[in-house]
């Protein structure tokens, strides 16, 4: 499985991952860095920018397994950079929380709602 920079060209088939328009995703390929899980199609992804002191894992699709490889992205990133990671994850999604878990992502408490679900705030921290 190849690791890749997301391409316009993929925006179709992120738009088919997430439900959302593909319109929004080609925006999200040209606003984020977005990296995706490539074998011959493209099976996940993961988004995520920098502010400050923090990347922002703004989406995250695939399987558990692959979510976890995703994740050495922006962790390796803000490694690199002396930066935290932070992620929300959705009320129920227990497929990306058994993912961020596996990936040494620890609570960092309740996050805001969306469309009035609840979230959960999960933060990385580079070894010192």
């Amino acid at each position: 499985m190849e690791i890749r920079d997301a391409v316009e060209a993929d925006a179709e088939r992120l738009a088919a991952l997430t439900g959302a328009p593909a319109d929004v995703m080609r925006n999200l390929v040209h606003d984020r860095t977005v990296r995706v899980a490539d074998d011959g199609g493209v099976e996940g992804f993961v988004s995520y920018d920098a502010t400050d002191r923090t990347v922002h894992v703004t989406q995250l699709e695939g399987d558990p397994k692959l979510c976890e490889r995703l994740l050495e992205e922006p962790t390796r990133f803000a490694s690199q950079e002396g930066m935290d990671v932070e992620l929300l994850v959705p009320e129920g999604d227990e497929a990306t929380r058994e993912a961020i878990e596996a990936s040494d992502f620890d609570e960092y408490g309740p996050g805001p709602r969306f469309d009035g679900t609840q979230t959960t705030r999960y933060r990385w921290e580079p070894p010192e």
